[in-house]
């Protein structure tokens, strides 16, 4: 198996996301994690875009775990805060019963 290089910011917010949903992590599959640099005058930080797969029953009901008030959660990710969070585009119905989400995140180190 292949593992992919994260930013302990990525590895974080993909943690507490899967964290969010509170099922056992290996019904949540990761499809894409992108990062990139960002960064303002006083900040520095990530972009992040997250493609994640539930498959099979209750999806829908894993689903909405995981994004239920997330523009408004509390992500508990050392040196790194949470400074915007939502969904890219309305979870999708696939024809084999899975949910797949899109989010898109800014994370800024503390």
């Amino acid at each position: 198996m292949m593992k992919l290089a994260m930013s302990a910011a990525a590895a974080g917010l993909l943690r507490a996301l899967l964290a969010r949903a509170g099922v056992d992590r290996n019904r949540i599959l990761l499809s894409n994690f992108q990062s990139t640099d960002w960064n303002s005058l006083t900040f520095a930080g990530e972009r992040h875009e997250i493609a994640l797969r539930i498959p099979g029953p209750g999806s829908p009901a894993v689903a909405a775990l995981l994004i239920e008030g997330l523009e408004d959660a509390e992500f508990a990710i050392p040196g790194q805060i949470v400074a915007d969070i939502a969904l890219a585009r309305p979870p999708t119905p696939q024809p084999d019963g899975a949910i797949t989400l899109e989010i898109e995140a800014l994370t800024v180190a503390e």
